[in-house]
This record gives C-alpha cells, structure tokens and sequence, in this order.
C-alpha cells in the first residue's frame, strides 16, 4: 500500500486529528507527498508512536510545532474526543528534543553556568538572598537534570549519558571560574575570607543540609517535571528559585578558595541532596504520568 494512503487512512480514524491536508507530489528532497494535520496534545504521543511505526522518520520526517491559537469548531471537536485534557498530556518525542538540546556541552551552557556560579559566591560572601535568587534563575542545571529523568525512564541511555555529562563538567567549569573570580576580587580588596567566616543568617542554609532539603528538592523536581511535560514554561521560574545547586557549589568554590574545608564540605552535601532530590522526584512523577495516561 502507498505510504501516503496508510498515513490518510490512519489520521482519519484518528479522533484527535482534525484538518488533515493532502500536497501530492509537494516534497522534494526527499521526493513525496507533504501532509499537514491539526492534532490534540492529549493524542499527540500516540499519533507520534503510530506515524513512526510506518518508517516515516527513516524515508522522510515527522514534524511538530505547538499552536498558541486555534479558532475552530473541529479542532474542540478533536480535543473532547480526546481522552484526558491536554494540560496534563506528555509528548515524549517534544521533551526528548527539549531536554537533549538543553543538557549540550555548548558554550553558552558553560557561560550561564559559570555566571549564575559566581553570583551565586558574591551572594554567599555578603549574605545577600537577593543574589543566591539571580543566580537560581540564571543557573542552567535543570535541563541535564531533566534529561537524565526523561532518559531513564524512556530508557534512552544517550540522553542520560548527556545529561549526566553535563552536570559532571559544568559544575566542575562553574566551581572553577567562581574559585578564580574569588580570588581575583580578594586581591582587588572587594571581598575577604573574614566574609564568608561572619555569621551569615540569610545564606548559611546553604552549606548547613538538613531533612529539609531533601523534601525542598523533591518537591520542586515534581514541579520541574510538571511544568516540562505540561508546557508551563513560566512555572520553571519558580522552580529554579526552589533548589539550592548551584548556591551549594558556589559555596563550596569560595569555602576552597579560602581553604575552609567544613563549610566547603557541608555545601558539597547539600549539591549532592539537592541533585539527588530532584532526580529521584522527576523519575517518579514521569513514571507516574506514563502509567495515568496508558490508563485513561
């Protein structure tokens, strides 16, 4: 049978596909017949599944862009019929992409990683929370976090291979730079060791873990999770502003930079809670969802 005939007779038994358009013979490289549909978030996974079964990514592509704005009868038609609502849909194939492209080894990744660290130390030496909130927000830590979670629970041990290669170098490369930096304001006479060894009551959280910071962790690796899988960007925000990782290893660069190893081992603990906390929490609330959806 015709690849094009399969793919019209498979999106039109579909309920959460509306709009189907048919261009024969529009493709060029590679040759073959363009085919554009609307489909609900909710069936959007399964469709994914069944157009990849026919070999489509192989002979030729399967693209997917989100729609901000639909004005449609049909397409609330195809969006009841669907099972679920689509807030709470996952779309493998969209997160794979995402968090594979936010876990790369690129040069801005070692930038922001390297800014949002030495915020971060500037904000532990003058105890300012201020400062540990920018560098959170700055910091890009959770799309290797995230592609480690998605990887293995899709058990695609190339992404959890990234995202675990990004971590590993880029706290490294941001620890670095914030024990340099350290050091070259402490020449400069803008900080001193005396700083970081005053009684800080806004920041010594940070280097100081207790039960708390596990659940703090787990709980925004929950909401990290539902704010990628659902599509709601702005949550992250929030996200990011929950978790001490990178203030942990910010600390942990200035403690070595002036050579007080307790503080530097405390804050080292607390990264290591925080990352844990997360990514046992992202893997839970992924295979929750996974299970959920087969079900409805």
């Amino acid at each position: 049978m015709d690849r094009s005939a399969q793919v019209e007779r498979l999106l039109a038994d579909d309920v959460a596909v509306t709009h189907v358009v048919v261009f024969p013979g529009a493709a060029r490289d590679p040759a073959g017949d363009l085919i554009t549909c609307d489909v609900a978030r909710e069936g959007a996974s399964t469709l994914l599944e069944r157009l990849r079964g026919l070999g489509l990514e192989r002979d030729g592509s399967i693209m997917l862009e989100s729609v901000d704005v639909s004005l449609s009868h049909s397409a609330d038609r195809a969006e009841r019929r669907a099972p679920g609502f689509g807030v709470d849909a996952v779309v493998w194939e969209q997160i794979e992409q995402a968090t594979a492209e936010e876990s790369r080894l690129s040069a801005a990744f070692f930038v922001f990683m390297a800014v949002a660290t030495v915020i971060a130390g500037i904000g532990v030496l003058l105890d300012q929370p201020i400062l540990i909130v920018g560098a959170m927000v700055v910091g890009p830590e959770f799309g290797p976090l995230a592609a480690l979670c998605v990887g293995l629970v899709r058990r695609r041990a190339s992404l959890s291979r990234r995202g675990v290669a990004a971590l590993a170098v880029g706290f490294p490369v941001g620890m670095t730079v914030t024990v340099l930096a350290t050091w070259l304001l402490d020449a400069a006479g803008l900080v001193g060791r005396d700083m970081l060894l005053a009684d800080r009551p806004l920041t010594s959280f940070i280097w100081q873990p207790d039960a708390l910071s596990w659940l703090v962790g787990f709980l925004a690796g929950i909401a990290g999770m539902l704010s990628l899988t659902s599509a709601k960007a702005g949550t992250l925000v929030g996200v990011l502003i929950s978790v001490t990782t990178v203030p942990a290893a910010a600390n942990a660069a200035v403690a070595l930079a002036y050579g007080v190893t307790d503080e530097a081992a405390g804050s080292a603990v607390q990264l290591f809670v925080n990352l844990a906390a997360i990514v046992v929490a992202g893997v839970l609330t992924l295979l929750v969802q996974r299970v959920a959806w087969r079900r409805r």
